[in-house]
């Protein structure tokens, strides 16, 4: 069984899509919700809204520099053109290629679903708010690395 981390002292940047923002803003609620529950002081938690999903990786590492870690929010819904696969891989090949290059845990809360109901069914509906586990997993992990060590 894992132990709830501790948030305590813990630097926590939140950035979030404003694309989609009825879904986003469900998400970044849940997120700070979560980071509260687990100890993170509403001082140590900084949130930054950029366009869209494309946009979450150059500032998580921009973010990076000055936290412990980094939650990144947002929501891709597939349309009807091939621009769904563009954004959503490239926000989590970005998000992924920034917590590498850096050595900040990123929580990943970017939804990429089929249709509106199921962001929102992701968004904290009836599956839960993918946000929260978001925040809840870069805690985690930035309370991992911290027991660590350098």
């Amino acid at each position: 069984m894992t132990q709830t981390p501790d948030g305590a002292g813990l630097r926590v940047a939140v950035v979030a899509a404003q694309f989609n923002r009825f879904v986003t803003d469900k998400l970044l609620h849940g997120c700070l919700e979560t980071l509260a529950e687990l100890g993170v002081r509403s001082a140590d938690v900084t949130v930054a809204r950029v366009p869209g999903s494309f946009e979450l990786p150059v500032v998580a590492a921009r973010m990076a520099r000055s936290n412990d870690a980094v939650v990144c929010l947002g929501a891709v819904i597939r349309g009807q053109t091939d621009h769904y696969e563009h954004v959503a891989g490239a926000a989590s090949r970005g998000v992924a290629d920034a917590a590498l290059a850096t050595g900040v845990p990123m929580g990943f809360g970017v939804l990429t679903t089929d249709t509106v109901d199921q962001a929102l069914q992701r968004a904290g509906g009836d599956d839960g708010n993918a946000g929260s586990d978001a925040a809840a997993a870069a805690v985690q992990t930035a309370h991992l690395l911290r027991s660590l060590g350098h």
